[in-house]
């Protein structure tokens, strides 16, 4: 079904049908618009590995601040 058309009380009831609030249809539709499915399930893929990505930058971070705290330490 494309809701593109459909007035406002048809996904009120589609949220209901599927148990979403309308507000989380609304942030939804926001973030992912006219995407096709293959296009949002790669955003979600992106999404994941740049989280990812940079969690491994902060644990580095911390990693370099530690070894510098023991070098100014040795000196």
């Amino acid at each position: 079904m494309h809701l593109k058309n459909c007035p406002n009380h048809c996904v009120e009831e589609l949220c209901r049908n599927f148990g979403c609030r309308p507000a989380s249809y609304d942030t939804w539709k926001k973030k992912y618009g006219d995407t096709t499915p293959d296009e949002a399930k790669r955003l979600r893929q992106l999404e994941k590995e740049n989280a990812r990505l940079l969690r491994i930058v902060g644990q580095q971070r911390l990693e370099i601040e530690a070894v510098k705290e023991v070098w100014v330490k040795k000196r």
